[in-house]
């Protein structure tokens, strides 16, 4: 498993709640002006044309939307497809996320595969606790927080890297895939009470995602 693998069925969770015209809480997520912790963050696209479906799901569309060259994307959804982490939507003919076994994955190996620690300190783009979807849900000591190092970042913190190279091609233009890899960053770098809130929170998104 490579972590472009996660990075797309995140992306993919996001397409399908798009897609069916669902959005998830304002509580659970800030959807708002303030979502964004970088300069000249772009536009959210919606998918509403049924007809423009299977073009949405295209390699070459998922390509722009994160930065994974068509071959790898390939890759990736085959091993997801074998390891039973994606499958075939029955109805629409698409990719779509295995939703339960992939928060088993969430829940029990992805900080043991993709560990991550905090680094120097610099600046960047909020993750985890200091992202907008856990900002003041935890109570801190004022310490630095961690970020995802890029020039256009708002936030002094302390540097994680972040789970796959794209990441910041694919969250310009989606709240929902910002805050979903914030709360995995959470779990892959929080102390116990972190990651139980970022896996309940991943829970209730994903549920509304079904």
């Amino acid at each position: 498993m490579k972590s472009q693998d996660v990075l797309l069925l995140l992306k993919i969770i996001s397409m399908h709640a798009d897609l069916d015209g669902k959005d998830v809480d304002t509580d659970i997520i800030q959807i708002d002006d303030t979502w964004a912790d970088w300069d000249d963050k772009g536009l959210t696209p919606t998918f509403t044309e049924m007809d423009q479906i299977e073009s949405q799901f295209s390699l070459r569309n998922l390509e722009s939307l994160t930065g994974i060259s068509k071959s790898q994307i390939s890759l990736s959804l085959n091993r997801m497809y074998n390891v039973g982490l994606a499958k075939v939507d029955r109805k629409l003919n698409v990719p779509k996320t295995n939703i339960k076994a992939f928060l088993e994955f969430i829940a029990y190996g992805i900080r043991y595969v993709f560990p991550a620690k905090e680094g120097v300190i610099g600046r960047g783009i909020a993750t985890s606790i200091a992202a907008p979807v856990l900002r003041g849900k935890l109570m801190t000591s004022g310490e630095l927080q961690p970020v995802w190092s890029n020039p256009r970042g708002n936030t002094k913190g302390l540097l994680v890297e972040p789970l796959h190279p794209k990441i910041f091609i694919a969250v310009q233009q989606d709240a929902q895939l910002y805050a979903m890899l914030a709360l995995v960053d959470a779990i892959r770098i929080g102390h116990p009470r972190e990651r139980n809130l970022a896996l309940e929170m991943l829970n209730n998104i994903f549920k509304v995602a079904k």
